[in-house]
């Protein structure tokens, strides 16, 4: 009679393999080993790592923190020629102070660079200069927070207002939705659903230019632009 074999040490082997410390402790045995055999790649894989570290310690905290604050310091003069309505100085700097040009060839990588693109935009568009206002503007890349939300929107609108000018009306309703996205406020949502509408109606969309005219009488009803709102409604409804 044949022996029958127990499968007490197969059941146990099984079990063992699903207990979760188990499989853990051949994990951490398997890479100890591993980590053993292939120690030398291993530590110079770790040692370029902290070479990295290093290095993006020091741009952040010896290079990139004093270039922001001097992009910082000459934004302060442009933004006094804007605020005086002095585009071209603003634009081109005083001959000892740069200009919003210059700051965005300069420092185009901080956030003060990237602000100095918004406000040349602004500048050239001030000046009649429109391509060279959507160039600066589409410099501007959006930033985090809800200040600088309104800021982003601002963007979009003004570039939705060039391609108005420009007599892009297609283009202009793309960047008047964004500016709508970008932030929910009283003051730059009803602006850009305003303008969205108009826009829209340019384009022959009247059903697409009543759903923003709506949008402004439900949503912002304090508004300004809520004030005529209710007559463009009724003027693009009766286009439909």
């Amino acid at each position: 009679m044949a022996k029958r074999r127990s499968t007490a040490p197969k059941a146990q082997a099984a079990q063992t393999e699903k207990d979760p410390e188990v499989k853990i402790e051949n994990a951490l045995g398997q890479t100890e080993a591993w980590i053993e055999k292939n120690w030398k790649p291993v530590s110079y894989v770790l040692m370029a790592a902290l070479v990295v570290a290093a290095a993006v310690y020091a741009y952040e905290g010896l290079y990139r923190a004093p270039r922001s604050q001097r992009a910082a310091d000459a934004m302060f003069v442009a933004e006094q020629h804007f605020i005086a309505g002095d585009w071209a100085t603003a634009l081109n700097g005083d001959g000892v102070n740069s200009g919003f040009v210059d700051l965005v060839a300069d420092f185009g990588g901080t956030s003060q660079g990237r602000l100095a693109a918004h406000y040349a935009g602004i500048a050239f568009l001030k000046e009649g200069d429109l391509d060279n206002a959507l160039t600066y503007l589409s410099k501007y890349r959006p930033s985090r927070g809800i200040p600088n939300a309104v800021v982003n929107a601002q963007n979009e609108g003004l570039r939705g207002d060039v391609y108005v000018q420009k007599g892009d009306y297609a283009a202009a309703v793309g960047h008047f939705r964004k500016a709508v996205d970008a932030a929910d406020n009283i003051l730059t949502t009803p602006l850009y659903l305003r303008k969205l509408g108009l826009a829209l109606e340019a384009t022959g969309d009247y059903a697409g230019a009543l759903a923003a005219y709506k949008r402004v009488s439900e949503d912002y009803p304090a508004s300004l632009e809520a004030r005529d709102i209710t007559k463009l409604a009724a003027e693009a409804e009766q286009k439909l």
